[in-house]
């Protein structure tokens, strides 16, 4: 039995079913095993999970409100494939929002709390020391984490909503412009934003943040690129 097929048998409702497919393609796009711009048709999504491409529409409708899938008339729905602007926006959103976030965690976060971040970040240190795909996708998403993990301690419902669809859009922007091969959420930077806060310092930590946000912004490539007509793209010598 496939890993799909015990997430939706272990569901009983249409709605539960339907969650569990958004979870399991939400899971996926974060951690960019899929990519921007690919399908999702309803039937294939419907056959994969054996429900009803009901179901499946549900949890589709799900992700493209969460604005990680678009749906375009008469072509179906795609994992979205956010243009340059969109990217500048997602993290100008995130530098907006990731200051405050910092500062309700500096007044919430207890010592099992930094512990746990602590293991949290030699986690994310241990896949960095490993090769391969599986071991990308973990470190991908063990960095992304820290930040979730952020919003959780701020204990702000809404905000951590937020988050969880930036961190995933940020995703999305970094498999489509980032310009490395390694991760862009800078590992050490994460480390010196949590000893800030554990110091109580909310502005050293604010404006680490800030700055981390920075840095994982420049290595994208988000340069408007014109295209070459067919003939020049096609040209040989």
């Amino acid at each position: 039995m496939s890993i799909s097929e015990q997430i939706i048998l272990s569901e009983t409702t249409p709605e539960d079913r339907s969650m569990a497919i958004r979870e399991a393609l939400r899971n996926a796009i974060i951690d960019r095993r899929l990519a921007p711009g690919t399908k999702l048709s309803e039937a294939e999504v419907g056959s994969l999970f054996d429900v009803s491409r009901t179901v499946a529409r549900a949890a589709l409708q799900m992700l493209t409100f969460e604005g990680l899938v678009k749906t375009e008339r008469n072509r179906g729905a795609f994992v979205s494939n956010p243009s340059p602007d969109e990217a500048r926006q997602i993290f100008a959103s995130r530098r907006l929002i990731e200051p405050g976030i910092v500062a309700a965690a500096l007044e919430r976060i207890t010592k099992d709390d930094i512990e746990e971040f602590r293991r949290q970040l030699q986690e994310e240190e241990r896949y960095m020391t490993e090769r391969g795909p599986a071991a990308r996708r973990a470190e991908i998403k063990a960095s992304g984490d820290f930040h979730l993990m952020l919003a959780s301690v701020a204990s702000n419902s809404i905000l951590q909503r937020f988050m969880d669809e930036l961190i995933a859009r940020s995703s999305l922007v970094i498999a489509l412009y980032g310009r490395s091969g390694v991760s862009s959420c800078g590992h050490s930077e994460h480390f010196a934003i949590l000893d800030a806060i554990r110091d109580g310092n909310g502005e050293r930590a604010a404006a680490l943040m800030l700055l981390h946000i920075d840095h994982i912004e420049a290595d994208l490539d988000l340069q408007e690129k014109q295209g070459l007509g067919l003939k020049d793209a096609l040209a040989i010598g």
